[in-house]
Formats: structure tokens, C-alpha cells, sequence
């Protein structure tokens, strides 16, 4: 049977993309293992050296940032994933060492699968098997993205590029963020970004309250970024057409039926 809606998710009560992209028959297999769960925001699902023993699917607007933690301590984002996605084992086999932390950036709920039960599930279904595989080369080239991105771009247009992506991966325009958590997640000085976000704000594209960042002007906010997240997007699109968010209005059309995969 389909998971329950609660209130936040009566448009589409799976509420992940990646999941929505199954196979009819893939869905039967994967469901019964699948867990409903929640976790608030700051939750560390796994640290660096930790078995990975489960793979999380955030849902609605969930979101989860891996982390890679410095010698000095610092936690530097090198991935974000909301509904369009997953992580912990998802293609690898077995329960392999975390390399990086795995933090919830925006609480809410998840679906969760003891890696054991999705091994099980892929061995059942090579389609299955191909569509996780489709996923983590999209993962990966966010990846690849970040580190070119880091490197060529800047802080101003490095900020507008993750507010966007929150927002296009939690369908929300309200994001719970500090200025520091910010700061420490694109690995720069606190002070140099508040002069980013104090000039986002002059320039009328976002708002931000006590530990709140509201994005008031998406296609302002879009200008200002670089092409990261849309060559992100576009992989996704060429790779996994559909899973990647496009539009609220967009789930809405088939959620109560998983769709199948474009080929």
C-alpha cells in the first residue's frame, strides 16, 4: 500500500522524486521495507569512519548535506540533497565506512531502508539496480560541480547558487539557516558573508529573521547565481528525466502513482 499523508503532504504523500521515478513493479518490492521516519534539523545520520548500516530518502522539504570534516574542525558541504534524491548506500554493496558526515540541513520526514533489505531489493530487479545507479552519477556530478564551482566562482555567486538549490530541493521558499551555518557549509568567514547577505537583501531578493532566510525574489536570486546548479539540473534532466525538481505544480500531476522512468 502507498505510505500515509499527513498534512504537509497531501499533494504527494510519497514525497521523494527518486522513489516517484520507480517502476510499478520496483515499488512493490521496495515498499514494505521502506520506513516512515523524522529527525529535526541538525541530526547526524552518520560521521566519517561509521558503518553505514541504512540509506535515508528525504521527503517534501527535507534536506541533507554531506559534510567533509576538516582537520580543524570545519564541515564543509560538498553535496545537498532533498526529494530528488538519497544517500547512504544506495549503490555500493555492502555496509561500507562513511567518508563524510551526513547531517539533516532541514528536519522533517524521510523514508529509511536498512541497506540489507535495499541489497535484498536490488538482486530482485535489475531496473531497480540501474535507476540507483542513474541516480548516483547524478550525485556524483553535483559533486564534481561543487569543486569546480569552489574553485572559479564567487562567494556572492556561490550563496545565491545553494539558496536556490534549497529551494528548488525543498519546494520551499523559507529556509532555517543561520548566516554561520551558512558560512561554514561554503567555507568562508563569517563577516564576509554577512556583507553577501547584507547586499542580497539591499538588492530585495531575499529577507532573512533570526536563524531564517526567506527567499523573496527566485529569478532575482537566479541572476545573481552562477551555472552550477543548473548544469546540475540539466544532468538530471538528461540522465533521470523528471526526478530532479521542477515545479510544485508538477508533483502534484502523478503522486499517487509512482511514474516510470524516462528511457
Amino acid at each position: 500500500m502507498k505510505p500515509a499523508a499527513n498534512a504537509n503532504e497531501t499533494s504527494d504523500p510519497i514525497g521523494n522524486n527518486l522513489l516517484r521515478a520507480l517502476r510499478t513493479d520496483d515499488w512493490t518490492i521496495l515498499e514494505p521495507k521502506l520506513e516512515e521516519w523524522s529527525a529535526a534539523t541538525g541530526t547526524v545520520l552518520h560521521q566519517p569512519g561509521d558503518t553505514v548500516r541504512s540509506a535515508f530518502f528525504p521527503r517534501n522539504s527535507s534536506l541533507i548535506s554531506y559534510l567533509v570534516i576538516l582537520e580543524d574542525g570545519r564541515a564543509i558541504e560538498t553535496a545537498l540533497v532533498g526529494r530528488e534524491g538519497a544517500i547512504g548506500g544506495i549503490v555500493s554493496y555492502g555496509r561500507l565506512p562513511a567518508f563524510s558526515r551526513a547531517e539533516i540541513q532541514r528536519g522533517g520526514s524521510f523514508f529509511r531502508i536498512d541497506l540489507h533489505h535495499l541489497e535484498e531489493a536490488k538482486t530482485q530487479s535489475l531496473t531497480l539496480r540501474h535507476l540507483f545507479a542513474r541516480y548516483a552519477d547524478c550525485l556524483m556530478a553535483q559533486v564534481f560541480q561543487s569543486v569546480a564551482c569552489n574553485a572559479a566562482h564567487s562567494i556572492e555567486q556561490r550563496t545565491a547558487k545553494w539558496l536556490m538549490a534549497a529551494v528548488e530541493r525543498s519546494g520551499t521558499d523559507d529556509l532555517t539557516l543561520t548566516q554561520e551555518q551558512l558560512a561554514a557549509m561554503l567555507g568562508v568567514g563569517r563577516s564576509y558573508l554577512s556583507r553577501v547577505i547584507h547586499d542580497l537583501r539591499h538588492r530585495g531578493v531575499i529577507e532573512t529573521r533570526r536563524g531564517r532566510i526567506r527567499v523573496c525574489d527566485p529569478h532575482g536570486l537566479r541572476l545573481l547565481a552562477c551555472e552550477c546548479n543548473d548544469a546540475v539540473s540539466q544532468h538530471f534532466d538528461d540522465v533521470l528525466k523528471g526526478v530532479y525538481p521542477a515545479d510544485e505544480n508538477d508533483l502534484a500531476e502523478t503522486a499517487d502513482v509512482p511514474v516510470r522512468m524516462h528511457r
